[in-house]
């Protein structure tokens, strides 16, 4: 059976080590009438903290969880999953900037041995500030936007600030700057080459350098590092890498000082335009060259390759400008009389999207890959900076939630269809072992939410055929909705 608390395992906790409900059993009286009280009446929470959002409010532990369907023997590690988890009672005023909370799900022969969660311990949480009269604090931010393994170091991840080294337990270790080398934040979306093992990444600044690149070699030092010139700092949440480049995405979400205290200092410049550049990553002294696209913004690539004309060919979740000023204020489109939801205003999603660069002869060609609202697209590790056929990614709206598989290649889309009542998160690509293999031959796991929030589940999905539910495990409590996971091997 799946207790709260487990003999040996330790109580619940809030992060000052106090106790939160001692053994109480999940689905007990506590959080039963926490739900059932919410339901009765009105929920005029902000949406960050209300439903599918909803923090949690302690760290917990669950040992042997039911299993619907088979877990394939070969899934014997961890998937790890980070997001956004204030401290109870407290609204940090916009869903990107609550502190990191890791929910892990351990698979071992079959089994899903253990859930627990645990706030990764920032000097944020501590409540040190970000900025001081003395400068930044980069130990200040939330690590609460993704959690990846690189060098023997499992690594929580915020774009602000410095990574924070975890264990595989999930309990913190301490912030990391190899050895003293990384002088900027560090970017939550890293590449990791899968021929070399090196990790680019990069870290933006609301003061100059505005943009910084940086190199891990595959162990895990810091070899490069190198400012960037761009003119003004923006919300660079993502970029990509090819064998011999990476993908700069300038785009027009600028800084804002008169925004700094409303929760979010980032806003839509129309002014400041959108551009790609590419860089090569194996010259210390390497130019950008720079190539203007239509006004848009994006959050997550797909990834990118160079094909045979020398090209650079990118892809990632594009939103336009009518979509940012829907999504970024959180209001619905207006509504037409025909379509009470308002879908049929089509703005406020990302949608996925190609870009291909032309460095011989300086063109741009773009347009979309396909009218399906999607985010955080995904693929095989293996692929990433190389040419792709799938992706995978999800569809959140008012109507439908999915995961979805494109098939870039026939252009065909396979979607794992949830209904309105179910959130799916990140879909993240674990491949098979076997010799060979195909592409998509693996599975996708992703933690799903009811969107009340009052139960979750770690879906296995069969990649080759995302409707298929190869296993489903059901988890303790209700997990917050968050932002990016990685599946870490055991060994």
């Amino acid at each position: 059976m799946c207790h709260r608390c487990q003999p040996g395992a330790g109580p619940t906790t809030t992060p000052d080590g106090g106790s939160a409900g001692g053994g109480a059993l999940w689905g007990g009286s506590r959080r039963s009438w926490e739900r059932t009280a919410l339901s009765a009446v009105e929920d005029t929470r902000p949406t960050h903290l209300a439903g599918h959002y909803a923090p949690v409010p302690d760290e917990i532990d669950a040992v042997d969880l039911p299993v619907e369907g088979t877990l394939p023997p070969e899934l014997d590690g961890r998937y790890v999953r980070n997001g956004p988890n204030p401290l109870p009672g407290a609204d940090p005023a916009h869903w990107f900037r609550g502190h990191g909370m890791l929910h892990g799900v351990r698979l071992q022969a079959g089994r899903a041995s253990w859930y627990r969660n645990r706030w990764v311990r920032t000097g944020a949480l501590a409540g040190r500030k970000f900025l001081t009269w003395r400068g930044v604090d980069l130990t200040a931010v939330p690590a609460n936007t993704h959690v990846i393994e690189h060098g023997g170091k499992l690594l929580a991840l915020v774009e602000q600030g410095l990574p924070y080294e975890v264990d595989r337990d999930l309990d913190t270790v301490g912030p990391c700057d190899f050895g003293g080398r990384l002088k900027t934040a560090m970017t939550a979306h890293p590449k990791a080459d899968p021929e070399t093992g090196e990790l680019h990444f990069y870290g933006y600044s609301p003061v100059p350098p505005y943009l910084t690149y940086h190199r891990l070699s595959a162990a895990g030092e810091l070899v490069v590092s190198r400012t960037v010139k761009v003119p003004k700092p923006t919300l660079m949440h993502d970029a990509a890498i090819t064998e011999n480049h990476v993908v700069w995405l300038d785009l027009p979400l600028t800084f804002q000082k008169r925004r700094l205290f409303s929760g979010f200092p980032f806003a839509w410049d129309e002014s400041y335009g959108a551009r790609l550049g590419i860089m090569r990553h194996d010259d210390p002294a390497a130019t950008v060259r720079w190539f203007e696209i239509d006004p848009c913004y994006v959050f997550h690539v797909g990834t990118a390759h160079e094909d045979e004309a020398g090209r650079i060919v990118l892809d990632g979740a594009r939103y336009g400008a009518a979509d940012m000023a829907v999504a970024w204020s959180g209001k619905k489109p207006k509504a037409s009389g025909a379509d009470p939801a308002g879908e049929s205003a089509n703005l406020g999603v990302a949608r996925l999207h190609r870009w291909t660069l032309d460095p011989a002869t300086g063109a741009v060609t773009e347009g979309p890959l396909h009218d399906r609202p999607v985010e955080f697209p995904t693929l095989d590790a293996e692929r990433v900076g190389r040419s792709a056929r799938y992706r995978y990614a999800v569809t959140s709206t008012a109507r439908a939630n999915a995961v979805v598989r494109m098939d870039l290649q026939t252009g065909e889309t396979a979607a794992h269809e949830l209904g309105p009542d179910v959130k799916a998160g990140e879909a993240v690509f674990v491949p098979s072992e076997q010799a060979g293999r195909a592409e998509d031959d693996g599975w996708l796991l992703t933690i799903v939410t009811q969107a009340d929030g009052s139960g979750s589940r770690l879906l296995v999905l069969d990649a080759t055929d995302v409707t298929r539910t190869v296993a489903a495990v059901t988890l303790p409590r209700g997990v917050p909705t968050g932002f990016h996971g990685s599946w870490i091997p055991e060994g």
